[in-house]
């Protein structure tokens, strides 16, 4: 079952009633011309069990203590926002798999060459989703093709850097979607986290991507502070910033398709929000089958772990549809 994403942008009352998430709104409480009927009627709820993430939007937004908990025992992710609307916090459980403590020694047992080279197959799969989503944009991908092929242990050539700068610097540069035409400022697009628009979709787009694979690595029993590649003594998801690499062009896909449809904004306005809020129940093909991204970073971080018992030699990463 694919899990809800949940956003919460107005003044809200988040609480727990018969393990339902229940949904109240002050500004239609508060109200005394609207009718009784109404106000009932204005209060929604929604299954625990159904929900994947959070995200909470408003600075008069109340959650309390009991909804928390219970989100986090069923592995929920809650992401708050900061006053230009952008991703800044991420709660998750502390505990996600009953066996956790096996896990951790798994992972801190593994060899630096082991690391290399799951961080080559992890390169490898990332330029060659690129690839991918420059053939869809119909764009001229023949570049990627000798750098994924030739991923050396630890990507000791740096070709990650090497394909990101055509990547970047020819994303926009089709001539077959609709509205790229009018945006020039496209032309000279220079993909930074603090730069202009339309890095700020970008950062959405991944930051929810960063969560969804954290509540997965999470599940399934590994530090996401620990990773294979990334290693910032001041970073808490090292591990989600290694493993969500291949599945950043599929972010990538869907603000490319936003923008030749709806142009760009300063601010992500609520419409263009709900967009990129369906990256995780988009498709993507793993293993040879269709499967919504959610359930395949599940699959994802369930690989590594076998990649670091020894059970199996390659981290299962998606593939373009």
């Amino acid at each position: 079952m694919i899990k809800r994403t949940l956003y919460f942008g107005n003044p809200s009352y988040l609480s727990l009633k018969n393990a339902q998430l229940l949904v109240r709104l002050p500004e239609v409480e508060k109200n005394d011309l609207l009718p009784t009927e109404f106000k009932k009627d204005a209060v929604a709820s929604i299954p625990i069990e159904d929900i994947g993430i959070v995200i909470l939007d408003h600075k008069q937004i109340t959650i309390t203590q009991a909804l928390m908990e219970v989100l986090l025992d069923n592995n929920a992710a809650i992401i708050t926002c900061d006053s230009t609307h952008h991703p800044v916090g991420l709660m998750l459980p502390l505990t996600g798999n009953t066996i956790q403590n096996e896990r951790f020694r798994a992972q801190l047992d593994a060899t630096e060459p082991l690391k290399k080279q799951l961080w080559a197959q992890t390169i490898s799969q990332k330029i060659k989703n690129q690839a991918a989503h420059f053939n869809h944009l119909n764009i001229d991908n023949n570049y990627f093709f000798p750098l994924y092929r030739n991923v050396k242990s630890g990507d000791a050539d740096n070709y990650e850097a090497t394909a990101a700068a055509y990547y970047w610097g020819n994303i926009f540069s089709s001539t077959t979607l609709t509205g790229f035409e009018t945006l020039s400022e496209l032309n000279n697009f220079k993909r930074h986290r603090e730069g202009s628009p339309p890095n700020n979709y970008f950062n959405y787009g991944y930051a929810l991507l960063r969560a969804t694979m954290a509540r997965s690595i999470v599940a399934a029993g590994l530090l996401p502070t620990l990773g294979i590649f990334h290693h910032n003594r001041y970073n808490a998801y090292c591990l989600a910033d290694d493993l969500m690499e291949p599945y950043r062009p599929f972010v990538d896909k869907v603000v490319c398709s936003i923008i030749a449809e709806h142009g760009i904004n300063e601010d992500i306005p609520k419409e263009i929000k709900v967009l990129l809020l369906s990256i995780p129940a988009m498709d993507v093909i793993l293993d040879g089958e269709k499967s919504p991204l959610m359930n395949a970073t599940q699959r994802t971080a369930v690989s590594l772990v076998k990649c670091f018992n020894g059970e199996q030699r390659k981290i299962l990463y998606p593939e373009f549809c």
